[in-house]
């Protein structure tokens, strides 16, 4: 029996442990340095931070902890991948060098100029002024991104050349999200879906298509977070249209970085939009989405700890999923997230959840024995139906029963799946 080692406290790693307690060959499940909301059965806590990586390696070897698995974008960035495999243990994540895929986005863009990927016209720029007269020549809305991690929430879609410059100046000059290099880019139309895949050099095991999310509040309004909700799989999203983004997207860039000495191994998530050109590529993120994880994971029918193990070691295999069910997320956070975060609301209704229901925790703590909430977003309330509309039912039903003073979220996650495909072309009818 195989004991297992998830990095990371958030929601997104609470659906990784719960995915990998599912399988027959693991034994036990420890989360450095998870959060108290994940407890149960065959869980463990390790109080050591994800950047701690001479005390995780060191735990890793103590426990005989036979895979490591590590959730968030920071210790990928910061190398932990290389750290345990300098350290001869077995990891399922890409090397500090492939994950620039998501931490540069310069980086990004210029592996897919290379690999001819469909992506959004750019300039990056490091100048204020250089930036200033861009932006007085482009059309608007323009897209401005941080060329670096902002968790979500370092992209400003600028409606005017007042709201650009603003967002220019806090980026660059005022250091807002700790890059000193910004990627201003086209505005596409079209629906956002999320493309996750298992990769390992050029083997490539892709997964259900998801939406995210991102805008604070009801009906897309308000500034971007780290993720609102979630579902999965995306019905208007057609059949054709994955196909062309594996072709088009997913195995050009996986090729690309095997091609130019980075070969990628972990999870990696493409944030794509179709457009009436067919789908482009917004960014590439190289880890689990949060709270994708949350309504993807649960979808897999094979062995989870399996397939990855058989991944790492180069052998072949058929990965199922259960393609009849919507699976569906509300996220709840504190009440004026992303702008601030908050602590010590009770959770304990959450304990008692009906049967069709689950919680993901991210921001949790205990006060005594009870568990409150602690951060931004506090945990993902989850389920599967048969369809969307059941899916939300499921969910808002009882979650509008609930008094949740001091928390908020979303009421229309998963509409979009109930509307009609919308783009205008002839190669998906």
């Amino acid at each position: 029996m195989a004991k297992v080692l998830v990095i990371g406290s958030g929601a997104r790693e609470h659906a990784i442990s719960r995915q990998f307690l599912k399988s027959e060959q693991v034994e036990k499940v420890f989360v450095a340095p998870g959060n108290p909301g994940m407890v149960t059965a065959n869980l463990e806590l390790v109080p050591i931070d994800e950047l701690a990586f001479d005390d995780l390696v060191s735990f890793a070897k103590t426990a005989s902890i036979d895979l490591t698995f590590v959730g968030p974008e920071v210790p990928l960035q910061a190398g932990i991948v290389d750290c345990f495999l300098d350290a001869g243990l077995k990891i399922f994540g890409p090397t500090k060098s492939a994950a620039r895929l998501e931490g540069s986005k310069t980086f990004a863009k210029e592996q897919m100029a290379q690999a001819n990927i469909p992506t959004a016209k750019y300039q990056n720029f490091s100048d204020e002024i250089k930036a200033d007269q861009y932006l007085k020549t482009v059309d608007y809305p323009i897209v401005i991104k941080s060329d670096g991690l902002a968790a979500g929430k370092g992209v400003v879609i600028a409606q005017n050349y007042d709201d650009a410059i603003e967002t220019v100046h806090e980026m660059l000059a005022e250091n807002k999200f700790a890059a000193d290099e910004i990627v201003i880019e086209e505005f596409l139309k079209g629906q956002e879906f999320s493309f996750f895949a298992f990769v390992n050099g050029t083997e490539i095991i892709p997964m259900p298509l998801a939406q995210d999310h991102k805008a604070a509040y009801d009906g897309d309004k308000g500034p971007n977070t780290g993720g609102m909700g979630a579902y999965s799989p995306v019905p208007q999203i057609p059949d054709e249209m994955q196909a062309e983004a594996f072709d088009t997207v997913i195995k050009p860039i996986v090729e690309t970085l095997q091609a130019n000495e980075n070969p990628f191994c972990g999870i990696l998530y493409t944030g794509l939009i179709a457009t009436d050109n067919g789908p482009k590529v917004i960014e590439f993120n190289v880890r689990f989405g949060d709270p994708e994880t949350s309504v993807v994971l649960p979808q897999l029918k094979s062995d989870f700890y399996s397939l990855l193990i058989k991944l790492l070691d180069n052998q072949p295999q058929k990965v199922e999923w259960d393609i009849g069910q919507t699976y569906l997320c509300v996220g709840v956070a504190s009440e004026n997230y992303p702008m601030s975060s908050g602590s010590g609301v009770n959770l304990n209704a959450f304990n008692q959840l009906p049967a069709q229901l689950h919680v993901d925790y991210a921001g949790t703590k205990l006060d005594g024995k009870a568990l409150v909430s602690s951060g931004g977003r506090i945990l993902s309330v989850v389920t599967n139906a048969d369809s969307v509309e059941q899916a939300q039912d499921n969910i808002y039903q009882w979650l509008d029963q609930q008094s949740l003073d001091g928390l908020r979220y979303r009421h229309d996650i998963g509409d979009k799946g109930l509307e009609p495909f919308h783009v205008n072309s002839s190669r998906y009818k």
